[in-house]
């Protein structure tokens, strides 16, 4: 069985990319170019139920799309940094270019003075612009015309347009390796998410009658039976469920069901068995009616449970912090911590390692916590860092709440 890929980014390099990628068994691609990187959120959102996972030909339309909150299917860019910028600066150097003297946007400083301290060259005149939130062609291109006679080096083809003829510019251009290494990592996120949406979703439902249930079951994508003690049995899976719940944030279908019943309770639960998501659910619906009378839970392995409420939660920046505590699991005082955190480092990842550090837990609660957030869709894991010892690598996390 095969997948659907599909390849985002400027008319020259989306061939190419697709290319490559189209040399691995089993996967197609859906070729989808643009003029400006500002398209990127609105081409995905075109194609959103047409692929099964997006690969971005570099870090900028990828987050664009991300920021616009149109991904709806496991997405990752091809890196620029390493293998990529290292050949860059071989081909710099042989048409005679000062390599130590550059003007680099949307790399980090950090990929930066790695990829130069590998190759044994000085940082110490180098402009980086790394990419953040707000960033635009216009802006970076500023930015380089500020720096004189440095050699500019940019991943953005605005910006080469811009400056093309006007000063020496290099555009960065995905190498094979790191469209494979891209492709790898989006092949395993693509089969991981097929695997957790077919796991077995049990809800127990609690309620006075049955008007309107059978529709909100159907609508789930599941089936119903009783249970025991008026209690009903809703079977579906992961999939529907995460869909239906905004991301495991709310459940509309509690205030509609209350327009029936004064008293309208759910306990869900995922698991690898049914005997698992059913004693999940068990305890969903137990902590449920601790909460009221018109509650719902999802609880999943690892002692995690996650209110769901009945409307969807308000934008970020509305949002109430005992709310999103009670949602969660977490404290108030956590959440003014990561935001603190957020506040710090912006867009960029944290390693579960330093959000222990920030939060004075250990890693495993850490880990937990985050694990919460991700699926309350206010953390986003994007990676994983190597630990530098025998130990299992570091998650990269972006704190979005």
């Amino acid at each position: 069985m095969g997948i659907l890929i599909g390849v985002v980014g400027p008319h020259d390099l989306v061939d190419d990319v697709a290319a490559i990628c189209e040399e691995q068994p089993g996967v197609s691609t859906l070729r989808l170019d643009y003029d400006h990187e500002s398209q990127a959120p609105t081409i995905v959102e075109a194609h959103a139920n047409a692929v099964e996972g997006w690969l971005f030909t570099g870090i900028v339309p990828h987050m664009l799309a991300h920021e616009a909150d149109v991904l709806t299917r496991p997405a990752t860019f091809v890196d620029y940094s390493g293998a990529t910028l290292l050949s860059a600066l071989v081909r710099l150097q042989h048409q005679g270019h000062d390599v130590t003297r550059l003007s680099i946007d949307t790399l980090s400083s950090a990929e930066v003075t790695a990829t130069f301290a590998e190759a044994g060259l000085p940082t110490d005149e180098l402009r980086v612009l790394p990419w953040r939130s707000g960033m635009t062609s216009q802006s970076a291109t500023a930015f380089h015309r500020r720096g004189g006679k440095h050699v500019v080096i940019t991943c953005l083809s605005s910006v080469h347009e811009a400056l093309r003829g006007k000063l020496p510019v290099l555009r960065l251009a995905p190498s094979v390796h790191s469209v494979r290494v891209a492709l790898r990592q989006l092949l395993m996120s693509a089969e991981g998410q097929a695997q957790e949406d077919a796991q077995i979703a049990l809800g127990l439902i609690e309620l006075d009658g049955e008007e309107g249930l059978l529709r909100e079951a159907t609508a789930l994508g599941g089936t119903l039976a009783a249970f025991r003690g008026g209690i009903h049995l809703l079977v579906t899976t992961r999939g529907p469920l995460h869909d239906a719940t905004g991301g495991f944030s709310c459940l509309p279908m509690l205030s509609r069901l209350a327009v029936y019943s004064p008293v309208v309770r759910a306990g869900f639960g995922l698991g690898r068995s049914a005997a698992e998501a059913e004693s999940l659910a068990r305890r969903a619906l137990a902590r449920a009616r601790r909460i009221g009378d018109v509650a719902a839970v999802l609880s999943l392995r690892a002692d995690t449970d996650v209110v769901l409420e009945s409307v969807a939660a308000p934008p970020a920046s509305e949002t109430n912090l005992p709310l999103l505590a009670r949602r969660v699991g977490l404290s108030v005082a956590t959440l003014e911590k990561l935001l603190e955190a957020r506040a710090t480092v912006g867009d960029q990842p944290l390693t579960t390692r330093e959000i222990a550090e920030r939060l004075a837990v250990q890693q495993r609660t850490a880990r937990r916590m985050l694990y919460r957030l991700e699926l309350a869709g206010l953390a986003e894991r994007t990676g994983n860092l190597s630990s530098g010892s025998s130990g299992r690598p570091l998650t990269l996390y972006r704190l979005t709440l």
